[in-house]
């Protein structure tokens, strides 16, 4: 069982403990049949910083609590000048069980950060969460930034109850491919352009160093994070998206990812590149701290993914040896396709996750009216650059910080790493160009590593992704158990083909997936996901 169906049914279970949906929990809650109506917003917009008030804040991940506010800067900050205090509830290392609890004693925080979709939705039918269409007219940070985007983050009732983060209007992220500076150059800082290329180089890495560096370092490869940025480079426009739908677009239909022949390819060259022992051979049981390890160590010549870790590497590796570190290369293609079609990585105008405010908050106008603020830029300017007065004093005419001669980049750097714990609500297409202003002034060797690369590299290669969005069906339907089945097989199968001992098994194995997948119930799938896609399209189109 998914994380995600086995959280969306531990919720539907908390919920049932207290009677159907919500009766019997409080007089005061509307069962699903009968919806609570809608929070009335006041007439006057309520100004930030006029009195003081606090609410609470839950983070929805295991990995994941949020911080004393205290603890921060931006916290205490905010907490001085604008009197908001966030009081946080801590899922402790268990947040299905967290979450499940609060929702049977009838306890929730006023404020959840957490991933859109089902889990959303099923608080939302349970009449729980606070809608922000009343509030949206009069502070209207999210509304200017995201534009006509917010539609595609209503819910089935035509309101909106997610406040998204890293939502964005510009390409962004971080996918692609470092490089070993200090290996290539005793290499002979060779071509790097096409997976002739990358080949060929590998086998060199290997040939001169043997076991102490690791030719290929995937990130994450049981996640497909790495391998699916070599997988981009097998067709134009062929996106690392297609992956994790299980389907390749073509025409109008969403079709099988089994039978693809860009894809079948594309296994075929990694599972050569894993035969050779060109790629990790631990690639599939390693953990995220042992791949940090190997590429702050140097030990790796080529990493792959969507994870920065590279920045810290390089800082590490350069202090006592310019030579060392690390750099970003133009996406790998196959040889005859154009370059500037290929796309390592993949964004999407919603962002990563969002924020739901929930009917236990007394005051949600005030809560809305501080997410807004806090994703505007004055709060974005907070979070990344520091209180005003340093670091930058006032807006230019762009609306972004002007920065002081006083500008610490060191400081800068590490305000954003803390204030990462705080970031819930982050508007990509505010602080993209808001870092880039400072960082353009520069050479390139004096530049901050990941603004550098961002801008020359990453940014310019990473496809909009957004027509994808929201096509899982609900995780306890009918389709969504064919969608567990199917993903299942392919997960198991994308593995076995990598590790396959010739390009002709890799085939036999991808081929005896599509008749499982078939089998469970793969064509319903793919027909439902069609229509969400094209049901997509139209929003985007304001159709």
């Amino acid at each position: 069982m998914t994380k995600a169906r086995k959280t969306t049914m531990l919720i539907v279970s908390a919920i049932l403990v207290c009677g159907t949906i919500l009766a019997g929990c409080s007089s005061s809650k509307k069962t699903n049949s009968e919806p609570a109506p809608s929070p009335s917003a006041s007439a006057a917009e309520w100004e930030l910083g006029s009195e003081p008030f606090e609410f609470t804040m839950y983070g929805h991940y295991d990995w994941y609590d949020v911080p004393a506010w205290d603890s921060t800067v931006a916290g205490r900050w905010i907490k001085e000048n604008k009197g908001v205090n966030i009081v946080p509830i801590a899922a402790s290392g268990n947040a299905d069980q967290k979450l499940s609890t609060m929702i049977a004693s009838n306890t929730l925080p006023n404020v959840m950060w957490m991933d859109r979709g089902a889990e959303v939705e099923r608080l939302r039918e349970a009449g729980m969460l606070v809608p922000f269409d009343d509030y949206l007219d009069k502070y209207t940070n999210l509304k200017t930034w995201m534009g006509d985007n917010m539609n595609l983050l209503r819910s089935s009732d035509g309101k909106l109850y997610q406040f998204p983060n890293w939502y964005t209007n510009r390409p962004n992220g971080n996918a692609g491919y470092v490089i070993n500076k200090k290996v290539y150059g005793e290499l002979g800082s060779p071509k790097l352009e096409t997976t002739d290329d990358l080949y060929d180089y590998l086998v060199k890495v290997k040939a001169k160093y043997g076991e102490s560096i690791i030719p290929f370092e995937p990130h994450l490869a049981k996640d497909m994070q790495g391998l699916g940025v070599l997988y981009t480079g097998f067709a134009e426009n062929n996106l690392y998206e297609y992956l994790g739908i299980r389907a390749v677009p073509q025409g109008d239909k969403l079709t099988s990812l089994f039978t693809d022949p860009t894809f079948r390819e594309a296994q075929q060259y990694i599972s050569k590149l894993y035969r050779e022992k060109l790629i990790s051979q631990d690639a599939f049981t390693q953990t995220l701290d042992q791949i940090e390890e190997k590429v702050m160590q140097g030990r790796v010549a080529v990493y792959a993914g969507s994870n920065p870790i590279a920045m810290d590497a390089h800082q590490e590796l350069s202090k006592n040896d310019p030579e060392a570190g690390y750099f970003m290369i133009w996406p790998i293609h196959k040889p005859g396709l154009d370059k500037n079609k290929i796309f390592t990585g993949t964004y999407s105008a919603l962002g990563w996750n969002v924020s739901v405010i929930t009917k236990s908050a007394k005051d949600p106008e005030k809560i809305f009216a501080f997410l807004d603020w806090y994703t505007g830029p004055e709060g974005q300017a907070l979070l990344f650059f520091g209180p005003e007065g340093k670091n930058w004093k006032g807006f230019d005419e762009d609306g972004h910080p002007i920065y002081t001669d006083e500008y610490d980049a060191k400081e800068v750097l590490d305000l954003q790493q803390a204030h990462d714990r705080i970031m819930w609500n982050g508007n990509t297409g505010y602080i993209d160009p808001a870092k880039m202003k400072y960082e353009s002034k520069l050479p390139p060797e004096q530049q901050n590593w990941a603004a550098r690369y961002q801008n020359e590299v990453t940014w310019p290669t990473q496809a909009d992704v957004t027509e994808f969005i929201n096509l899982d069906p609900e995780p306890n339907s009918d389709l969504g158990l064919v969608k567990q089945r199917v993903d299942d097989i392919f997960t198991q199968a994308y593995a076995q083909s990598v590790m396959a001992k010739s390009d002709d098994e890799v085939l036999s194995i991808l081929d005896k997936a599509e008749q499982n997948a078939q089998s469970a119930g793969y064509d319903k799938l793919l027909e439902w996901r069609t229509e969400a896609w094209q049901n997509n399209k139209r929003l985007i189109a304001g159709e």
